[in-house]
């Protein structure tokens, strides 16, 4: 079946590119379905979204505790119960009993057992639980370097303490919207009765949509587009709809499994469900980085890298920009903004940033930002294109036996590149740009004049 999808995606990707409307759209449409099946078969998806829903069992009562004692001291803990019951609500008639199971787990977590071992297992299960996302997020996206812990903490303390506090918000205006007087009144209003009926019913899932958007936008250690994160997020969003009419009818049709599992039953279906959603989050994600990087949708993730002259290029091109940039007080550079800027995935740059930084010609902060790792007069070219070449880390180099011809010609290239870059340093460079730069904007404005 891999080898299938493989071979189709392969053919989709090749047969669309030049083809003409209508059959050139439809056939470049449906590279996206047919990629995202060729990936979930793969098995790296499903192993990280089995991975995600075992640590969901292990951290589900510490986080709804972290967030019951949140929302209860802003007095909205009463709208935690309608949030957990709308996640549970393709188990059918469990949906209740499961609900209800957690909310007691969490009343029994004293207080006097969260000041010890108790607190510190929550804060474990919770961080983990965040971090398993953020890095299977960053591996669907190719990212190879996750945010600092400085960043971590404060994003991760952010997410725990805001994201409760907004999707409880959503729901309790959602119920007291619909026990609201206003509401009484259109229930007495047929026609109106069915369109706020078909509302309720909606909103739910719009507000899942919303949650996965934010998610695919904010999560990935890179930038997101808003269009890719929002078309990751409705078809997301629209899939986990579809998913949970479809487990739902499963749960009150499958007779066999509950006689065969008894009371059993309960947990394997929600273990089940569990995952299933942490497959479409995934999925969801995948879409966006496909919409986003459509190049990939052949390859998949086959990794991608930068080779040969491309590395040297990227090299210059990275420090010219956090030079030039750090000379005017400009923006400073992190690893996902020079991605965007060079149309480059983060984990095919990531190499070159280590490159640089092993080198001493750049040096990361705390907050994962670039600045020359000296002063650019005293850097030279050579340096750049040198560091370029070395071995990423990690990797483990091999040095062949060559013919003494061969050896000879490449030490006379390289001679003669240091002969003709000598003496030239990134501050020329900059200038160089700088000057070419004004150059375009002076014939721009004499070719306005005429």
């Amino acid at each position: 079946m891999q080898r299938l999808l493989e071979w189709l995606v392969d053919r989709l990707c090749v047969r669309s590119r030049d083809l003409p409307p209508p059959w050139g759209p439809l056939l470049r449409g449906l590279r996206f379905p047919a990629a995202l099946l060729r990936d979930w078969f793969t098995g790296e998806l499903n192993v990280r979204a089995m991975s995600l829903a075992y640590t969901t069992l292990l951290s589900i009562v510490p986080l709804i505790a972290f967030s019951f004692s949140i929302l209860k001291a802003l007095g909205a803990h009463t709208n935690l119960a309608a949030l957990l019951f709308e996640f549970f609500r393709p188990m059918g008639g469990a949906a209740g009993q499961l609900t209800a199971s957690v909310m007691q787990f969490v009343k029994n977590l004293r207080g006097d057992v969260l000041s010890s071992i108790g607190l510190v297992f929550l804060v474990y299960t919770v961080v983990t639980t965040i971090q398993k996302v953020e890095s299977s997020f960053n591996y669907v996206w190719r990212v190879g370097r996750s945010r600092s812990l400085a960043r971590r903490i404060g994003e991760y303390l952010s997410a725990m303490i805001v994201g409760p506090v907004l999707m409880a918000a959503a729901f309790g205006v959602l119920a007291s919207a619909h026990n609201s007087p206003f509401a009484r009144w259109i229930d007495a209003v047929l026609p109106l009765q069915w369109t706020f009926s078909i509302l309720g019913k909606i909103v739910p899932y719009a507000v899942v949509t919303a949650t996965f958007t934010v998610m695919y936008a904010l999560i990935p250690n890179t930038r997101v587009k808003r269009s890719a994160a929002l078309t990751g997020g409705i078809a997301a969003g629209a899939l986990w709809a579809l998913s949970g009419k479809m487990f739902t009818a499963f749960i009150t049709y499958s007779s066999q499994l509950i006689a065969i599992y008894t009371g059993f039953a309960v947990v394997l279906t929600t273990l089940i469900w569990i995952y299933v959603s942490w497959l479409i989050l995934l999925l969801g994600a995948q879409l966006a980085f496909y919409v986003q990087y459509p190049q990939y949708l052949r390859h998949g993730q086959e990794i991608a890298e930068l080779i040969g002259g491309a590395r040297e290029r990227a090299a210059l091109t990275i420090m010219i920009l956090i030079g030039r940039d750090y000379a005017r007080g400009d923006r400073r550079w992190t690893g996902s903004l020079l991605a965007a800027e060079l149309d480059v995935p983060g984990a095919a740059l990531d190499p070159v940033l280590g490159s640089l930084e092993r080198a001493g010609l750049i040096a990361a902060t705390e907050s994962g930002e670039f600045l020359p790792g000296r002063d650019t007069r005293g850097i030279l070219a050579v340096d750049v294109l040198d560091a370029a070449r070395r071995q990423p880390l990690g990797r483990m180099s091999a040095e062949p036996r060559t013919a003494a011809p061969a050896e000879e010609l490449v030490r006379e290239a390289e001679a003669a590149m240091h002969d003709c870059l000598a003496g030239r340093t990134l501050n020329d460079l900059i200038a160089a740009g700088t000057a070419a730069h004004a150059g375009s904007l002076a014939g721009d404005r004499h070719l306005l004049e005429q």
